[in-house]
């Protein structure tokens, strides 16, 4: 698979040692590989933490990156793995609780969420009934199974393909259909009765 140019320049400045190529790794790419973690492990501190976990490994990884897939998926990958260990050890720390807490806003915008609203403005009601809307999307978002999380999040939010999702995941492309079809009728059903006006 052709990837970034871009990307394949850099990567192949690090490997000869060019640690600003890394630098410009990072500030490519981490947005958005904080805000994914943030969507799976919903707490803005281990997030920051994951994400710089995220980095320091693909630092240390890079003289190993063969370039089977783009350093977006790879790193996506990374993330991935990170964040299924923090979610294992907050199981193993805990026992069976409820991994989906909710979380309070930080103040950041809903840009990214993946709903068409029409512009509120000027209209307090309708800004009121589609903040309501932005919440309970959050947290029908947060309380899916990781796994359908990360490919929702990957596929919807971070517009990554179904072969480079199957890639950051190690899955089939079945697979990563699947879960997404799975998402998204959960997410139908969690908010079916706020759209219905019931």
């Amino acid at each position: 698979m052709r990837w970034d140019d871009a990307d394949a320049v850099l990567v192949a400045r690090c490997k000869d040692n060019d640690l600003t190529a890394f630098d410009q790794i990072v500030e490519r790419y981490q947005h958005r590989i904080y805000g994914y973690v943030r969507r799976l492990v919903s707490n803005e501190t281990d997030a920051e933490d994951i994400t710089q976990d995220v980095f320091l490994r693909a630092l240390m990884s890079l003289h190993n990156f063969r370039q089977e897939s783009s350093l977006q998926v790879w790193l996506f990958r990374i993330a991935t793995n990170r964040c299924r260990d923090l979610i294992r050890r907050r199981q193993h720390e805990k026992g069976w609780v409820s991994l989906w807490r909710s979380h309070e806003r930080d103040g950041s915008t809903d840009e990214d969420i993946a709903c068409d609203l029409p512009d509120t403005r000027d209209n307090p009601e309708r800004r009121l009934l589609q903040q309501e809307l932005s919440d309970l999307l959050h947290e029908a978002i947060n309380r899916l199974p990781v796994a359908m999380r990360e490919v929702l999040v990957l596929h919807d939010m971070e517009s990554l393909s179904y072969e480079e999702i199957a890639q950051a995941l190690s899955i089939p492309v079945g697979t990563v259909k699947s879960r997404l079809f799975h998402a998204r009728a959960r997410l139908r059903q969690a908010l079916a009765s706020y759209v219905n006006g019931e």
